[in-house]
């Protein structure tokens, strides 16, 4: 039996059980996941409907919630299914982190800085999250801010291509070329899209 026949046999035996026991919460949302992954968004986000239904506080469901909304480019709603989130679970980094993406997302880095801090706190090791706090560091002009957070970042993850291009931003301000070519290439080495942009401007830089 394929991988593909493997999960449509897992997902028939969830949606079996959720006919079974339709206030099941955590099922739903168990069958919501895989949906996700196979990108059947719509029946997702029904089943997540569903379990927060049945199971209020179930905070990941929320977030899975904020993804698709997200997915749809629906910022002001993802924002609002994370909130609820940290409500049922306030020591969760995840909403906490997504929160802050989003405020960055809007142009507001201040309030992106205190969602992030706050993830940060209950996960040191999130690293979109660090890498994140760098981007709305050097949005805020804390150019050692970002490179602090970013190096932080690739420390611990060497091939983390978004903290690359961060530091690459980072040392352009500053005026130190031959940092931000290095960087750039190792955040394109990492696959990251480096901005055309960016590119272009750094090409009298390369020896």
């Amino acid at each position: 039996m394929t991988e593909a026949n493997n999960l449509e046999e897992y997902i028939r035996d969830l949606k079996k059980r959720v006919q079974e026991n339709p206030e099941d919460g955590v099922t739903h949302y168990n069958l919501a996941c895989v949906l996700i992954g196979e990108a059947r968004y719509q029946e997702a986000e029904e089943e997540l409907k569903k379990a927060i239904q049945f199971t209020p506080d179930l905070a990941e469901a929320y977030v899975q919630l904020g993804g698709l909304a997200m997915n749809k480019g629906d910022l002001l709603t993802c924002l609002s299914y994370n909130q609820k989130a940290t409500e049922f679970r306030p020591r969760f980094a995840v909403p906490h982190g997504n929160i802050g993406f989003v405020h960055m997302q809007l142009g507001k880095p201040d309030e992106a800085i205190k969602a992030l801090r706050r993830a940060l706190s209950f996960d040191p090791k999130f690293l979109q999250a660090r890498s994140t706090l760098g981007s709305a560091y050097l949005m805020q002009g804390d150019i050692e801010g970002c490179i602090e957070e970013c190096r932080k970042v690739v420390e611990q993850e060497p091939s983390f291509g978004p903290a690359y291009n961060n530091l690459c931003l980072a040392y352009m301000e500053q005026g130190d070329f031959a940092q931000a070519v290095r960087y750039c290439d190792l955040a394109q080495q990492y696959g990251f899209e480096v901005a055309e942009q960016i590119l272009e401007e750094l090409k009298p830089h390369r020896s």
